[in-house]
C-alpha cells in the first residue's frame, strides 16, 4: 500500500518563514539599503540605469500598456519602470516607502517635463486601497519589491485594487548580491546569510488563492560601477561590515577577480533569473457580486 501523499505546504507561512530568516541574518552596520538616504536612492538610480535597459524594455513591454491606461507602480523605487512608462499610458500612482527613492524620481519626472505620476510615500501594507488610490488601476506592477511578510495579504491588495492584470516580478535563483552575501557573510561574521523566498514560493501562494498565473523566465543582470578600485573596495568593505584588516583582505581577494575595465569605469557584474507571473483580474458576477467561477487566468 502506497503512503498517502503530503498534503501541500501553507506557501504563505514558508514565505513569511524565509524573509524572516533572511531578515534576521542581515548585517545592520549594512546602510546600503537604507532608501531614506537619497545618496543610496541615486547609486541604485545611477547603476539601474547603466544595467536594466533591457530589462525594462522586456518588463514594459509584457504589460500591454495603452495610452488610456492607469497604473499602479508598488514599490516604484526612483521610477525604474515609471519614468519610461509613463508618457505610454494616462496616469501612474508610485507606492514608494523610501523618502530617497521618492526624492529621485520627482527629480527624473520633473527633468522629463512629466506630469501624470503621483507618488504615495508608504509601505504597501499601510497603504489604503480607498483613501491612499485613486482605483481601480488597468495595470497593477510589483517589480521586484516583494519585501512584505505576509505576501497573501499583498497580493490580495494588489488584485483588489486591480481592473485588468496584475503583474509581479520576482527572483528565480539567488540574484548576484545575495550570492555574495551568502559567498562572503560567514567567512567575516560567522553568520550565515540567508536568501529571501523566490518565485516558486510565490506561484504556490497564488495557487493556493486561487489564482493561477502565466509565468515567463527573464534574464536579471546586476552590475555594481565605480570611478576607481579604491571607491569600488571602501564600498564593499562598508557593504560587508568589514572593519579588520583581515576581514578586508577576504572581501578584497574575494572581489578581485570579478573586477573589469569598461571605459573610466570599474565594473563588477553577475546574472540570474527572475519571473514576470502575471493574471487578469477575475470580472464579478452580475448576480452576486463575487468574482466569477471558473475564469482562466493569465
Amino acid at each position: 500500500m502506497s503512503p498517502a501523499p503530503s498534503p501541500d505546504p501553507d506557501w504563505n507561512e514558508v514565505w513569511k518563514q524565509q524573509q524572516l530568516r533572511q531578515e534576521s541574518s542581515k548585517l545592520r552596520e549594512d546602510t546600503s539599503h537604507d532608501w531614506s538616504k537619497t545618496e543610496n536612492a541615486e547609486r541604485y538610480d545611477t547603476n539601474a540605469r547603466n544595467e536594466y535597459d533591457e530589462r525594462v524594455r522586456a518588463s514594459i513591454a509584457a504589460l500591454g500598456a495603452a495610452k488610456e491606461m492607469r497604473v499602479l507602480d508598488i514599490g516604484a523605487g526612483p521610477g525604474t519602470l515609471a519614468i519610461p512608462l509613463a508618457p505610454l499610458v494616462a496616469a501612474i500612482t508610485a507606492v514608494e516607502p523610501g523618502a530617497g527613492m521618492v526624492s529621485v524620481l520627482n527629480a527624473h519626472a520633473e527633468r522629463d517635463g512629466i506630469r501624470n505620476i503621483t507618488t504615495v510615500q508608504k509601505i504597501w501594507e499601510d497603504v489604503d486601497i480607498a483613501r491612499d488610490l485613486q482605483g481601480p488601476y488597468d495595470i497593477v506592477i510589483a517589480s521586484l519589491s516583494l519585501t512584505m511578510h505576509d505576501i497573501r495579504e499583498a497580493l490580495r491588495k494588489m488584485d483588489d485594487a486591480c481592473s485588468g492584470s496584475v503583474h509581479l516580478f520576482w527572483f528565480v535563483d539567488m540574484p548576484f548580491w545575495e550570492r555574495m552575501s551568502a559567498d562572503l557573510q560567514e567567512r567575516l561574521h560567522g553568520r550565515p546569510s540567508h536568501p529571501g523566498p523566490k518565485a516558486d514560493c510565490l506561484f504556490g501562494v497564488l495557487c493556493q488563492m486561487g489564482i493561477y498565473p502565466d509565468v515567463t523566465m527573464m534574464s536579471l543582470p546586476k552590475e555594481y560601477r565605480f570611478t576607481s578600485r579604491g571607491e569600488m573596495m571602501a564600498f564593499f568593505w562598508k557593504r560587508f561590515a568589514a572593519a579588520t584588516a583581515e576581514q578586508k583582505r577576504i572581501v578584497e581577494e574575494y572581489i578581485a577577480p570579478m573586477i573589469r575595465q569598461s571605459g573610466n569605469e570599474v565594473v563588477i557584474s553577475g546574472d540570474s533569473v527572475f519571473a514576470h507571473l502575471w493574471w487578469k483580474k477575475k470580472p464579478e458576477d452580475p448576480v452576486s457580486g463575487s468574482p466569477s467561477p471558473g475564469f482562466i487566468r493569465g
